[in-house]
């Protein structure tokens, strides 16, 4: 079923991605995780649907999508961020088998850490966060998506959260992917729940690397 939104508010979180909050229609229900197909209610653009990740809690009054604009692609994130508040967008119902299902290892890249700030919100306000660990990597530190307040949610724990830059030699951070060394390195027992998000090639090669060093398939939650 199609629902129109109208856009509340807009802002800034990297040079490249925005935060889009929207009107909620009435009955509209979520589990962290899941998204919609969106498309913008203009000409030429309401049939372009593309799928976005609620960043908001199922709780909240308004829903929030976190969008990162692909320039190269001339299509539907580039539209999206040049929108005002007052436009408005068509949603569509929820899907998504990203679902948090105990205690485990958050591996994400880029946007894909989209799903995750649902989920992560929702256990931060279960007070159920602790013993989860998040992984997320990024090209440079501009690049983090709500980098602090990641810091903040995990902030009881911080070596919990580690924060991987590839393109760039910073000392705070660990430089370089995440990957087989990266994953010996950080993880003591792969006999645990992973969940992954990120690029399709980087999802792939984890979920690969994951099943080597003995991990359960059955326990990786990944976007099919």
């Amino acid at each position: 079923m199609k629902r129109k939104v109208r856009i509340l508010e807009i802002g800034q979180v990297t040079p490249d991605v925005k935060r889009f909050v929207v009107e909620r229609p009435e009955n509209y229900e979520f589990i962290p995780g899941q998204a919609t197909r969106v498309s913008i209610n203009k000409p030429g653009w309401r049939y372009e649907e593309r799928p976005f990740t609620f960043t908001s809690l199922n709780s909240d009054p308004h829903l929030e999508f976190i969008i990162k604009k692909y320039p190269q692609h001339h299509g539907v994130t580039e539209k999206l961020h040049s929108l005002s508040a007052g436009d408005e967008l068509i949603i569509r119902d929820v899907f998504g088998a990203i679902k948090y299902s105990g205690k485990g290892v958050f591996i994400a890249g880029g946007a894909g850490i989209t799903p995750f700030i649902a989920i992560l919100r929702q256990l931060k306000k279960e007070n159920s966060i602790l013993s989860n660990r998040l992984f997320f990597s990024n090209k440079t530190e501009k690049d983090i998506i709500l980098k602090q307040e990641l810091e903040e949610m995990f902030g009881q724990n911080p070596g919990d959260l580690v924060f991987v830059v590839s393109d760039e030699n910073n000392p705070k951070y660990y430089n370089g992917f995440i990957n087989e060394d990266f994953l010996k390195k950080q993880i003591d027992s792969f006999n645990q729940k992973f969940y992954i998000c990120g690029p399709p090639k980087m999802t792939e090669q984890l979920i690969t690397t994951l099943k080597k060093l003995g991990a359960d398939i059955n326990s990786v939650v990944f976007e099919k």
